[in-house]
């Protein structure tokens, strides 16, 4: 598993000033994340909040070159700039393309299945605040079960989130890539370690990086961190990578309540104690069995 002995490097790549919302996970995201690529790198990013995020032309919070592309080709995109560095017989650049779960699993998903299957060497992360904040906390397919969104209202009709969340790890295995894995703000030396492994792979990584959003998901934004831990001590967000098809499952002696951490957030405060029994039980089961797949690969 990615190591703990990483240490946080004291270089900013992105400076302060951006103009996110205060206690956004996705801040933290990006900031760990460059932290481990370093300044060799060139990101590509598509309507989302990080669109918005780094400052309003010519100001910009990043000490990177950047790419602000249409919402469903950051694949397509960062397919591209790898083929013009290739072009030029440059190797020594990242290439991140970096997006939301709405510009990821729904409207992009068609141009990253394209890059990962043509083989791309190229990076690709989604941190996931779980709907379309950008844009008004609409649904998305990264919404979990549950959930109020603006489009998932939960007065008299009831009629919140009820599909399960898309897997998009588990879509990206089935693509047979080199590398992929869930990564966690709570957790930032984790997440470079696993945004370094990404970067030394021949061939396309995908990173899946869990981004509270107090927002919209109704919490005060000082308890951003404390969230995100909880989501992952109550098994509701695991930490796993897969390597070539070998699962490593990131294990806690701590354990949390699902009910805490839900009842932590406004978006799932209209659900009763028998839905929310019937969530976690749907949580618990994909976690055994996500233990199951890291006995059978590691047995292989």
């Amino acid at each position: 598993m990615a190591g703990k002995k990483l240490p946080l490097p004291e270089e900013e790549l992105m400076d302060p000033g951006h103009v996110g919302c205060l206690g956004c996970g996705g801040c933290h995201a990006m900031r760990y994340t460059l932290k481990a690529t370093g300044p060799r790198t060139i990101i590509s990013i598509p309507a989302c909040c990080w669109a918005v995020m780094p400052g309003v032309y010519p100001n910009t919070c990043f000490n990177i070159p950047h790419v602000n592309t249409a919402f469903e080709v950051t694949a397509a995109s960062i397919s591209g700039i790898r083929a013009a560095l290739d072009a030029r017989g440059i190797e020594d650049v990242t290439v991140l393309g970096w997006a939301g779960d709405g510009g990821t699993a729904d409207i992009g998903i068609q141009a990253l299945s394209g890059m990962v299957e043509r083989g791309t060497k190229a990076m690709y992360i989604m941190y996931d605040n779980e709907a379309y904040m950008n844009t008004g906390i609409q649904r998305s397919s990264s919404t979990p079960v549950g959930a109020w969104t603006t489009t998932t209202q939960v007065g008299k009709i009831r009629d919140y989130k009820r599909a399960p969340k898309k897997n998009m790890v588990e879509i990206m295995v089935a693509h047979g890539i080199p590398y992929t894995a869930t990564a966690n703000i709570a957790w930032p030396k984790d997440l470079m370690a696993k945004v370094k492994k990404a970067m030394a792979v021949e061939g396309p990584s995908f990173i899946h990086i869990f981004a509270p959003c107090p927002t919209g998901w109704r919490y005060p934004p000082d308890r951003t961190l404390e969230i995100a831990r909880m989501a992952t001590h109550a098994k509701v967000f695991p930490l796993y990578e897969v390597e070539n098809g070998v699962y490593t499952v990131k294990k806690f002696k701590k354990e949390a309540s699902i009910s805490e951490y839900m009842m932590m957030q406004g978006r799932f405060r209209h659900l009763t104690q028998e839905e929310i029994g019937s969530i976690a039980e749907n949580v618990v089961r994909w976690y055994d069995k996500l233990l199951k797949f890291e006995i059978m690969t590691q047995e292989e």
